[in-house]
This record gives C-alpha cells, structure tokens and sequence, in this order.
C-alpha cells in the first residue's frame, strides 16, 4: 500500500502543483456524478411513483388548473432529476483549462532552465516538458470521462421527463 502512495506522489511530482489540483477537481466531478447516478438509480424511481400516484388519486385531471399542476408535478421532478449536471458540465469545461494551465507553467520551467543553463540541452529541459505534457494529459482524460458522464445524465433527465410527461395524462372530454 505505501508503494501505491509512493507512485502517486512521484507522478504528481513529475506533473506539477496544478496536477494536484486536476486531481482534485476530477476526484470532485466524479462524486458529484456518482451521486446523480445513485438518484437515478434509486430514489429517482421512488419519487417517480409517488408523483404518479399523486397524480392519479387527483379528482380533476381535465381543468385547465389540472393542466398547471401537471406541469408543476413535471417540473419538480426534471428540478431534482437535473439537479447538479450545470456544476459537471462546469467541472468537465474546467479539466482543459487546467491542464492548459499545467503546459503553460511547465513551458515556462523550461525556459527558466534555458535561461539559467545558458543552453537549449534536452537533458535539462525534459522535466520541464514532462510538468507540461502531463497535466494536459491528465485535464483531457478527467474532460473525456466526464463528458461521457454528463452527457448521459442528461440524456436521462429528458427521457424520464417524456416518460413522466406520458404517466401524467390528461383526461379529455
């Protein structure tokens, strides 16, 4: 187990401070989405029913009233179902910039090199380029996970809104 914690800080050694913060903006992002997942997977379903069930026990479905509360009903389950995907999609803009981040501060570690040495040699530049290379590496794989990620969330909260959309009808005269 220590040689795991040993690996870790090495890396983030080679890559810089902002690797650290790349980590810790992805660790969060995938919390954050973790979480929307537990929703739909198990309370969402829950809340669904009970909206359903509401819905259904109501004596005017037909009204234009009826139609508001439909509406109403709909909403509030999109609100919680979407609740968190702007702050991912926040977070996943974010991992690119970061690494971009991390190229530019190593870029300028390899030119304060160059200037301190006197000379362009590829042996004293490399750690400048590898604190370049891998947190940019690092924000595009925390970007391309969390893409996918979001892009699913929100792929869910519409089709659970058409569906809910369809449960809730409207009697007609």
């Amino acid at each position: 187990m220590l040689e795991f914690f040993e690996a870790i800080r090495d890396f983030t050694e080679t890559g810089g401070q902002v690797l650290l913060v790349i980590g810790l903006l992805i660790f969060v992002m995938w919390l954050l989405i973790l979480e929307r997942a537990l929703y739909v997977f198990i309370w969402h379903k829950a809340y669904k029913k009970e909206t359903i069930a509401a819905w259904k026990a109501r004596k005017d479905r037909r009204s234009w009233n009826a139609e508001q509360i439909r509406q109403a009903m709909i909403s509030r389950v999109s609100l919680r179902l979407g609740a968190g995907i702007p702050i991912i999609q926040a977070l996943v803009a974010l991992c690119p910039l970061l690494g971009l981040m991390g190229t530019v501060t190593g870029m300028i570690e390899v030119f304060d090199v160059m200037a301190i040495s006197g000379s362009g040699s590829a042996r004293s530049m490399a750690s400048g380029v590898s604190k370049a290379t891998i947190p940019t590496m690092a924000g595009m794989v925390g970007a391309l996970s969390g893409v996918f990620a979001s892009t699913w969330l929100s792929r869910t909260t519409k089709s659970e809104r058409t569906h809910l959309e369809d449960a809730l009808t409207i009697d007609r005269k």
